[in-house]
């Protein structure tokens, strides 16, 4: 016997069920797969508190891969609010995971760079997240549709950002 708290295709394609018309609304499937995506990294994440929560990996990923990106620039990138990335960011500086200078350009500004602790974070992180990637969806979604996939969430993604929907500052 079924748990009452699993649904089955059935349940999310029948607009009277006990999702209303949630089952037909693409935004209430992106949430439910960001639920369960970020559910499977956090496992794969284990020991690694610090870059648990929204934002952590791609800043770190970000200042690692953009040697003196400002932080306004972080936060335009991954549409998180500057002070979410501001929070971020002191964590990781009280770390030792990156540091801050002040721009050469404009003394009110800084620019971030990795450490070479954040460096190795930044490396084992990658990799976790390419098992991820590959075990994640092996059983779900075919390589041969991943790339097409990505190419509709991707041209999803570029429009709502040229049409500045959902854009935080």
């Amino acid at each position: 016997m079924r748990s009452p708290d699993i649904l089955d295709i059935a349940d999310l394609r029948d607009p009277s069920g006990s999702l209303d018309m949630l089952g037909d609304t693409v935004s209430f499937h992106i949430r439910l797969l960001d639920l369960m995506i970020a559910r499977d990294l956090n496992n794969r994440l284990h020991g690694l508190e610090l870059t648990r929560g929204k934002g952590y990996i791609s800043c770190l990923l970000l200042i690692d891969s953009h040697p003196g990106i400002r932080p306004s620039m972080l936060a335009d990138r991954i549409h998180k609010d500057r002070a979410h990335v501001t929070r971020i960011l002191g964590r990781f500086h009280s770390h030792g995971l990156i540091a801050r200078r002040v721009a050469a350009d404009d003394s009110r500004a800084s620019e971030l760079s990795i450490t070479t602790k954040g460096a190795a974070l930044a490396a084992r992180l990658r990799k976790i997240i390419a098992e991820h990637e590959e075990q994640f969806y092996q059983d779900i979604l075919p390589p041969e549709d991943r790339a097409p996939f990505l190419a509709i969430l991707q041209r999803v993604y570029l429009g709502m950002s040229a049409a500045g929907t959902g854009v935080t500052r």
